[in-house]
């Protein structure tokens, strides 16, 4: 019979084997990284990339082509939206114009009361560097031949065309035949299907051409330096509209935010049941300020980082982040009041597109026009410290019944796999994965 001391270290190696077969750090765990406990993980930022995005030498490295020596007319984009689902839909009608061999005018941006936006593309960007960078890819004008210039431009209908070929056969000829047309090209434009003159006109447009105004600029650059130094830019994307647009449900959030999505739903009903379950397992609901602190702590992200928050004037559940990463700043209070209120939406979300293009470290909680800019500005710049967080895994996980550690293990899992091999930031239409 074993004496106590023998037993209690025979039972202590047993239970210490058991842990190392069984622990998900373990080699036979089929993870590749090992992770000891949460406090011991490293911070998302230390891992070492295994890829990353970069342009493609057939746009900068190459000189466009020549261009045709006749135009076919004149286009005219017209922008609907916030300001970066505008910027997209000029980039695109900038490609289209090359296509087309067409004169591209300086673009319309919607007057919107929503936004308390009033603002056009000259108030934003700098007109003159965008003529100057276009040359040789696509002729711009600021004004229009005294013959058009007092006409309205006949509009066509692009809600159905995506590719090269559709522009050809169904809108050049509308080109030819009125001289001047404007467009709104349609949201999923099939790029692929551009020739490399095309595709370089649309990148050089959306990634190198499009300045901020100097006054903006400067602006950006006072409230760079306002920010207190290493931060990490956050943007997040709870407001009513979204939350309404992603026929989303929450449980749980104050009366206030509720009558607030409740307004913005107009006809869009939640989904209910199953089939809330499925959609929102899918990824297609916004994060909550509350879900996007837990993951920034499963990421070791520490709380007492220097965040600035790039959101809209109507972010909802703010508490559920700024209690626990509490160094958090907005621009609303680094400007003065003068300053804030003389703005109006456009000139607000250029001022979070330039800090956060600047950041030491960018994470969006959605994948959208923003984000996609950033991204893609911040790899021109070398600046690769940029995630996406995933709503899809923290609905699965969630779903699945993880809480606590295990769903911190889990979130870090996914995250880590993301940011590693540049997962959720491939920017495929002017950008090449390049294997380091």
């Amino acid at each position: 019979m074993l004496k106590k001391p023998l037993l209690s270290i025979v039972v202590l190696l047993i239970v210490s084997l058991f842990l190392i077969l069984f622990s998900s750090s373990s080699p036979f765990s089929g993870t590749p990284y090992s992770i000891t406990s949460f406090s011991d993980r490293p911070e998302i930022w230390s891992l070492r990339r295994v890829v990353e995005w970069r342009p493609c030498k057939w746009w900068l490295q190459q000189p466009p082509s020549p261009l045709p020596a006749h135009s076919n007319g004149y286009i005219r984009v017209d922008c609907y939206g916030g300001l970066n689902q505008m910027r997209r839909d000029f980039c695109d009608g900038v490609g289209i114009a090359r296509l087309l061999n067409a004169t591209l005018v300086l673009p319309k941006f919607e007057v919107a009361a929503y936004w308390n936006e009033s603002s056009g593309f000259a108030d934003v960007f700098d007109v003159d560097y965008f003529i100057q960078e276009m040359n040789g890819y696509v002729k711009v004008v600021k004004d229009l031949p005294a013959d058009i210039a007092s006409k309205e431009p006949f509009r066509v209908d692009c809600s159905k065309r995506k590719g090269r070929f559709d522009y050809v056969e169904s809108v050049l000829p509308a080109l030819l035949e009125h001289r001047y047309i404007s467009m709104t090209p349609a949201m999923s434009q099939r790029r692929d299907r551009y020739p490399l003159h095309g595709k370089a006109t649309l990148c050089q447009a959306c990634y190198t051409a499009l300045r901020l105004t100097n006054s903006l600029e400067k602006k950006g650059l006072e409230l760079l330096q306002a920010i207190p130094k290493p931060f990490l830019s956050l943007h997040l994307r709870f407001e009513p509209d979204m939350v309404a647009y992603s026929q989303c449900e929450y449980f749980g959030l104050s009366s206030t935010s509720l009558k607030a999505i409740e307004a913005a739903r107009a006809d869009r009903k939640p989904w209910a049941g199953e089939a809330s379950r499925i959609w929102r397992n899918r990824g297609k609901c916004p994060l909550t300020p509350n879900e996007t602190a837990l993951i920034l702590q499963a990421l070791s992200v520490p709380t007492n980082t220097n965040i600035y928050l790039a959101a809209g004037d109507g972010l909802m559940e703010l508490e559920g982040l700024t209690s626990v990463y509490t160094n958090a700043v907005r621009k609303s209070t680094l400007l003065s009041d003068e300053d804030f209120t003389s703005m109006h939406g456009n000139t607000k979300a250029a001022l979070d597109y330039y800090v956060s293009i600047n950041s030491d470290y960018y994470i969006a909680t959605y994948f959208g026009n923003m984000d996609k800019m950033v991204a893609a500005i911040r790899a021109m710049k070398g600046l690769y410290k940029t995630l996406f967080l995933s709503r899809r895994a923290f609905a699965v996980f969630t779903s699945q019944g993880l809480r606590g550690e295990r769903l911190m293990e889990a979130l870090w899992k996914a995250h880590r796999d993301d940011f590693v091999m540049s997962r959720g930031s491939a920017l495929s239409d002017c950008f090449c994965e390049f294997q380091l």
